[in-house]
């Protein structure tokens, strides 16, 4: 099967499975979902990766959440994906995990940090050859010639990038190899907020080089792609005629995607959440993804 497909609310989704190419039809003005297309769902904060901007914060005194204890996996629609947040792949319970996952039918991708692909990519590949993970998003440290060979064993492998952290030098040692790579904006948050207090030239610097070049940048890599809050920092809808915008724009935080934690046990319209603005666990996905579009309309 190449194709999965289903109906949501009043929009026909398709999504290839071997790529992730996504196609909605409707034939109102606007795709009004009943349920989340997409979720982004933190697994773990324990991480021996240390990075200094890590919004999350997490560390060696980091917890595993329970990932089998939630009643609302088991309300999953068939080929929702799941972005899991696995930091170093040391969650104890995170193969059993995917195999719940797969066997709902459900699309599960992983990101990890580029020296836990490295040294985990045996673990991966198994991962991956058992159709547990379709997609890998492998956040940048240092783009080698021997990482970006690593990468290109891997089709749906997608370079994770943060503006304001993204130097010139890495895109001068990705540009033209056939790689793919997201943009994430930068997150003013957890120890992001105190790297970013006494980086601020640097990380100013980078932002302003990334937001000149950001037109030429699809001539040289396979794919660009952005989250939106690097939409928002890079204005990237400068560099897009009206039609493709329209094209490519997925839509607005919860639109069709959510945010969930599972180590706090509580979800949101998406990770720049305070506190006060997350709800507690719901046994319903689809209940769950009402109460974050009712937090859009307020």
């Amino acid at each position: 099967m190449t194709w999965g497909a289903y109906k949501n609310g009043n929009t026909f989704t398709r999504i290839n499975l071997a790529n992730g190419t996504k196609i909605r039809e409707t034939e109102d003005d606007e795709f009004l979902l009943e349920f989340p297309e997409s979720l982004d769902i933190a697994c773990t904060t324990f991480c021996t990766g240390g990075c200094p901007f890590c919004y999350a914060s997490c560390s060696v005194q980091g917890q595993h959440a329970d990932l089998l204890g939630a009643k609302f996996i088991d309300t999953l629609h068939s080929f929702t994906e799941a972005a899991l947040q696995v930091n170093d792949l040391n969650h104890p319970q995170l193969v059993d995990f995917l195999y719940k996952l797969k066997d709902k039918k459900v699309i599960a991708n992983i990101t990890v940090n580029q020296k836990h692909f490295e040294s985990k990519e045996p673990l991966i590949k198994k991962l991956v050859d058992e159709g547990l993970v379709k997609g890998i998003g492998i956040s940048l440290v240092d783009p080698t010639p021997e990482f970006i060979k690593k990468v290109k064993n891997y089709p749906n492998a997608v370079i994770h990038t943060i503006n304001g952290i993204l130097k010139a030098s890495d895109l001068e040692a990705m540009r033209d190899q056939g790689l793919k790579i997201l943009i994430l904006g930068y997150k003013d948050l957890g120890r992001g907020h105190d790297y970013k207090e006494k980086n601020k030239i640097n990380i100013k610097g980078r932002q302003k080089y990334l937001y000149d070049v950001l037109f030429s940048l699809p001539e040289h890599f396979e794919c660009v792609s952005f989250d939106n809050l690097a939409l928002e920092q890079l204005e990237v809808k400068r560099i897009l005629t009206p039609e493709q915008w329209k094209e490519f724009y997925l839509g607005d935080e919860g639109s069709s995607s959510m945010y969930i934690d599972l180590v706090k046990q509580k979800f949101g319209v998406s990770s720049l959440c305070t506190e006060e603005e997350m709800h507690p666990l719901m046994d319903s996905i689809d209940e769950m993804f009402r109460l974050v579009q009712a937090d859009r309309e307020i």
